[in-house]
């Protein structure tokens, strides 16, 4: 299993061309492979429509519910080990409380994470897709 971060979720779902090109081939030639969706991000999105910096095609709600039915999509949800973890990180890591969530999920998941975020691309206590 491959855990998406939040940008390259919804960039997946509605501007692919906005991904880099090993991403988007790996997401799009990955048949066999599971995509991991944190219930952060579904936080993340229905926030980044609510403050107005995501426009969606449909309701928020609507939104996530199919982008979750794609093919390859598993819902990941939290568990005490992943909050925890999350506070804990070997520092240094930023104090974004959502990209810490993820980097933890994938930790304690012990699966690559898949992210354009150059702060988690830097940090290296965590495995990159």
């Amino acid at each position: 299993m491959i855990l998406l971060d939040t940008r390259i979720w919804v960039w997946w779902l509605t501007d692919p061309d906005h991904l880099q090109l090993k991403h988007r081939e790996l997401l799009e030639h990955g048949t066999d492979q599971v995509f991991g969706v944190s219930i952060i991000s579904c936080w993340e999105v229905a926030k980044l429509v609510e403050y107005g910096r995501l426009k969606l095609d449909r309701a928020v709600g609507l939104w996530i519910e199919s982008a979750l039915a794609e093919p390859g999509m598993l819902l990941l949800h939290l568990y005490p080990q992943m909050v925890v973890e999350s506070t804990q990180l070997p520092q240094p890591f930023h104090r974004d409380p959502a990209d810490q969530l993820l980097v933890a999920s994938a930790r304690v998941l012990d699966c690559q994470l898949m992210t354009e975020d150059s702060k988690i691309l830097s940090y290296p206590h965590v495995r990159l897709a």
